[in-house]
C-alpha cells in the first residue's frame, strides 16, 4: 500500500481512506472491502455481523456516563462509482485507486476517487479504533450496492441495529444538514432489431461526442448540462436529413445515475457523403457550444472514418433509435413548492448500451413525490410500449421523509453554530440516500446527514476537501460527545 496521504491531519482518517482506496470496491464488487472490514473489527476485539448481502454492523460499547443513552448509528456506503477518462488505462476489478495531493484536495489519477462514500467508512473506523473518545454506544452500518440501486440497505437486517439515533455521512457539502430526500428507481427500455449488411461502397464514420462535465444524475441535475445521448439523437437525425446512414455499433454511458459525458455511434454512409457528415458534425458542434456555452462550453464532436467490420441496424429500428433520442424525458421534470430551488422531480438517460440484436436504454428516476415518480415510469412505460420496447423497472427505493421533531437535528445545529460562528443549511436533496430505506425498516429513528466537501463526484474529476475533511471529523466527535443532553 502507498503512503501518500500519511502526513494528513486527522492521521487516522486518512491512513484507513488511504487503505480501502487500494481495494477494489465498484458496486456489485464489495466483497473484498466487507471482508476487511470483518477483519478490522476482530483487530480490534469488537462485535462484528456481516450478512448476505456484505452490509456490516460493527458495534462499540458507550463510554462511561454514557451506557443510560440511546445507541447511535454511524451509516456509510462502501461501494463506489467507478468512472475513468477515456486515455486511463486502469482495471477497477485488480487494481486499487491511485491516490495523489492537489492543493487541499484528493483526488485519484484519471479516475473517479471514491471519497462518495469512502471518507464516511474511514471515518467510521476511525472512530471505531480511537478508545479516548466519549460517545454513547455506537452501532457502525456499512452498506453496499447504493451507487447501483441500494439493494444492499434493502437487505439489511434490522435486528443486528438497535440505535435510535442515525448520522449518515453520505453528504457532500460541509455546512450542510440534509433531512430529507428523493426516492427513485431505475428503468429499463429495450430495443430489439435485426441486423442487415452494410450497403455496398459504404465508408464508416465513427461519431463521437465528448468533453461533457457529467455529474451525479440527483446532486447536479439543476445544473442542466448536456447529455451526450441526447446530443447524438439530435445529430444522427441532423444526418439523416441529408444523407442516408447505417448504424453498426452504440455505446454511451456506464452508469443510469451519471450525466454521460460521451457516446459513440459508427455509421456506415456513401463514400461520397463522408465530407457532408463531417459539415454537418461541424456545425452541430457550434450549434451544442452556443446552446451550452455556460454549462458545458467544452463539448467536441468528432468525425473519423475507421475499418469496422459487421452488420447493421435494419433501418426501421435504426429511426426508433434515434426518434428514442429525440423524445426521450430527460432532466428537471419539476421543483419542490416548498423549498427554494429544490429539484422535485427528474430523470436521466444515463446508459445506451449495445448488443448483438437489441439496444437498452436505463434512467434514473427520482422524485420526493411518490406519485410523481409514478407518473415519470408511467410515461417512460408508455413511450416505450409506442416503439414496441420492452419495459421493465428495478431499484424502486423510498423518500426520506422530513421528521418535523427531529433532536439530533437541534442538537447538531447548536453545536454548528457554536464551533463555526455561523448557522448551517438545513436543507433536503434530490439525490437518494439510504436513510429511505433504513426509516422504513427501523421505524422511530431520528436521522440527520452530514459530510466534509467532496465535488465532482461520479465523475474523474472527484475530489475530496482534507481541511474539510479534518473539520467534519472533529465535529462528529464533539457532536458524539455532546449527546450526553440528548
Amino acid at each position: 500500500m502507498s503512503d501518500v496521504l500519511k502526513d494528513l491531519q486527522p492521521r487516522k482518517v486518512f491512513e484507513y481512506f488511504e487503505a480501502i482506496s487500494a481495494i477494489p470496491r465498484e458496486s456489485g464488487n464489495e466483497k473484498a472491502i466487507s471482508d476487511y472490514m470483518v477483519q478490522f473489527a476482530n483487530s480490534l476485539g469488537l462485535e462484528v455481523h456481516q450478512d448476505e448481502a456484505y452490509n456490516i454492523y460493527i458495534k462499540k460499547p458507550a463510554t462511561p456516563g454514557y451506557e443510560h443513552l440511546p445507541a447511535v448509528i454511524l451509516q456509510g456506503h462502501m461501494d463506489m462509482v467507478c468512472e475513468k477518462n477515456k486515455d486511463t488505462i486502469h482495471d477497477f476489478e485488480k487494481e486499487g485507486l491511485k491516490l495523489f495531493i492537489d492543493g487541499d484536495w484528493i483526488r485519484a489519477k484519471g479516475t473517479t476517487l471514491g471519497g462518495d462514500n469512502g471518507i464516511a467508512i474511514a471515518i467510521q473506523m476511525a472512530i471505531l479504533s480511537d478508545h479516548t473518545l466519549k460517545h454513547p454506544a455506537l452501532e457502525c452500518l456499512m452498506t453496499t450496492d447504493e451507487e447501483r440501486g441500494m439493494t444492499g440497505v434493502a437487505n439489511m437486517r434490522p435486528e443486528y441495529l438497535e440505535g435510535k439515533v442515525l448520522i449518515n455521512i453520505d453528504n457532500e457539502q460541509e455546512g450542510e444538514f440534509i433531512v430529507s430526500c428523493a426516492g427513485g428507481a431505475k428503468a429499463y427500455s429495450t430495443l430489439r432489431f435485426n441486423r442487415v449488411a452494410i450497403k455496398e461502397g459504404s465508408v464508416v464514420c465513427k461519431m463521437t461526442i465528448n468533453g461533457l462535465k457529467g455529474g451525479h444524475s440527483g446532486a447536479e441535475i439543476h445544473h442542466e448540462r448536456a447529455n451526450a445521448h441526447l446530443l447524438m439523437g439530435r445529430l444522427l437525425q441532423n444526418i439523416t436529413d441529408q444523407v442516408a446512414l447505417q448504424v453498426l455499433k452504440v455505446e454511451g454511458g456506464t452508469k443510469d445515475n451519471v450525466i454521460t459525458r460521451e457516446c459513440e455511434v459508427w455509421i456506415a454512409v456513401r463514400a461520397e457523403d463522408k465530407e457532408k457528415v463531417t459539415e454537418v458534425a461541424n456545425e452541430m458542434e457550434s450549434i451544442f457550444k452556443a446552446e451550452y456555452e455556460v454549462q458545458d462550453p467544452e463539448i467536441t464532436i468528432k468525425c473519423e472514418m475507421v475499418q469496422c467490420e459487421g452488420m447493421a441496424m435494419d433501418a426501421e429500428s435504426t429511426q426508433k433509435f434515434i426518434n428514442y433520442l429525440l423524445v426521450v424525458p430527460n432532466g428537471v421534470m419539476g421543483y419542490a413548492k416548498h423549498m427554494e430551488g429544490l429539484v422535485e422531480t427528474s430523470l436521466n438517460l444515463g446508459i445506451v448500451k449495445m448488443d448483438e440484436n437489441s439496444i437498452r436504454f436505463a434512467s434514473a428516476v427520482r422524485s420526493s413525490v411518490a406519485s410523481r415518480k409514478a407518473e415519470i415510469l408511467s410515461k417512460l412505460k408508455a413511450l416505450a410500449e409506442s416503439f414496441g420496447m420492452v419495459y421493465e423497472v428495478k431499484g424502486d427505493y423510498p423518500a426520506w421523509q422530513y421528521n418535523s421533531q427531529s433532536r439530533i437535528r437541534e442538537l447538531a445545529v447548536d453545536l454548528f453554530e457554536k464551533m463555526y460562528g455561523k448557522s448551517p443549511t438545513v436543507t433536503a436533496i434530490h439525490a437518494g440516500l439510504e436513510c429511505g430505506f433504513i426509516a422504513e425498516k427501523c421505524p422511530g429513528l431520528d436521522m440527520i446527514s452530514i459530510g466534509p466537501d467532496l465535488e465532482h463526484i461520479h465523475s474523474p474529476e472527484e475530489r475530496l476537501s482534507i481541511s474539510s475533511t479534518a473539520r467534519i471529523y472533529e465535529y462528529i466527535l464533539q457532536l458524539l460527545e455532546n449527546l450526553a443532553s440528548y
